[in-house]
Formats: structure tokens, C-alpha cells, sequence
């Protein structure tokens, strides 16, 4: 038995546990928790400008509520007056490509950004009050820029759904189509026959598609 265990009576054992040490634990948790934090940004930062992180303020704007026409073209049209525009991506849908009505904005200079910041915040434009407010530098990564080189072009909706119902389909499509034009079939014959007119469909289940049929194997065999 070591003189540390000696000294350590049974009734020390037993008492509360320090509460003043354990939150200077818990606030050096959390002090280690925002310097990884602090770390993470910069190497984000490293790999967005491809060189040295950025120093000083953000040159990043978020504008959002954007109205409908507003897109890529008129925004640099619009915001390049304040200064040069390195980058810019307005947020679409993955599906339709329509606009998201939020946008991105980088500068070459943080002062340009936060101009813009201040004096286009809530600025009224269509109808439309714009949110403009600075991106803080923790708050960048390399992903926010995807497709911010692209030119926007609206997916054909029209050929796509040619292509979609002129599809082959296979037996289980085809026999829910046929049992829905049976049903249609059934409540046109109901009214027929209700207004006095005798007249015969022909049978439309001769072209429903033979069912798959199942290969049993007998224990037998």
C-alpha cells in the first residue's frame, strides 16, 4: 500500500466530488473543443483559396429573398459596381434547377464585402427586401462554391417525360394499366345499359399479359 492510499481515510472515499474542479475541467473542454474548431476553418480556408488562409474579415456576402429573374447574369451586373467578383453561386434545386432565392458572393477584397453588407441589407428590390450580411470565415468551405462555374441550363421537362411514358414497360406495369381501363370500361357499360342502348364491348381481358408462371421443385426429385 503506496503512502497516497495510506493518507486517503475511507470517509475521503465517500465525499462529493469538487465541483470547482469540474468546471475548470468542463471549461477547458470547451476551450479545446473551439481551438479544433478554430483549426478545422483554417485548413478550410487553406483549401478554398488554394494558398494562405484569409486574413482579416470575410470578402464572402450571403444575399438572400431574391426575387424570381434575378440570377447569375444580373447579379454580377448588380454587385459588380461595389468592386470585382471572384466567385458567385446562386442555390438552385438539384431536380428542377430553379432558384433557391439565396446566393453567395465573393470579393477580391473584404472591404468591398462589407460595403455591399452594409448598404444593401434590406435594400427593397421587386418587391423584395434583400438580406445581405457577411459570411464569417469559420462559416466558409470549398463545397459552398460548387457549380459556381457553370452556365445554368433548364433540364428538358418536356423530353424527359416523352422518354418516361415511351418507356417499354413490363407485364406488372401493363396489367395496372389494363385493369385501370377496365375499370373505366365497367362504368361506361353501367351507363349504357342505364340510358337503353344494347350494345356489347368486347372483352378487353384477352389482352391482359399471362402472368409469370412459378417453377416448383418436389422434394421428391
Amino acid at each position: 500500500m503506496t503512502e497516497k492510499q495510506q493518507l486517503i481515510t475511507p470517509m475521503q472515499q465517500f465525499m462529493p466530488l469538487n465541483v470547482e474542479e469540474d468546471s475548470n475541467a468542463a471549461i477547458k473542454k470547451k476551450a479545446s473543443k473551439a481551438r479544433k474548431r478554430k483549426q478545422e476553418a483554417k485548413k478550410r480556408n487553406l483549401a478554398l483559396t488554394g494558398s494562405r488562409p484569409l486574413q482579416g474579415n470575410s470578402s464572402v456576402v450571403y444575399v438572400g429573398r431574391l426575387p424570381h429573374g434575378f440570377y447569375e447574369e444580373q447579379m454580377r451586373g448588380f454587385f459588380g459596381q461595389f468592386g470585382t467578383i471572384k466567385r458567385l453561386r446562386v442555390s438552385r434545386n438539384k431536380k428542377t434547377g430553379k432558384s433557391k432565392h439565396y446566393a453567395f458572393i465573393q470579393f477580391e477584397s473584404p472591404e468591398v464585402a462589407e460595403i455591399v453588407a452594409d448598404t444593401m441589407n434590406n435594400y427593397l428590390l421587386y418587391e423584395h427586401l434583400l438580406q445581405v450580411k457577411l459570411v464569417p470565415l469559420d462559416r466558409i468551405h470549398p463545397r459552398m462554391w460548387v457549380g459556381s462555374g457553370r452556365v445554368y441550363k433548364p433540364p428538358n421537362f418536356k423530353w424527359m417525360q416523352c422518354i418516361k411514358q415511351n418507356r417499354e414497360k413490363n407485364p406488372e406495369e401493363q396489367r395496372q394499366i389494363l385493369k385501370g381501363v377496365l375499370r373505366k370500361e365497367n362504368k361506361r357499360k353501367k351507363k349504357i345499359k342505364e340510358s337503353g342502348i344494347d350494345f356489347e364491348y368486347p372483352d378487353i381481358r384477352t389482352c391482359l399479359p399471362p402472368k409469370s408462371k412459378k417453377i416448383k421443385f418436389s422434394d421428391s426429385e
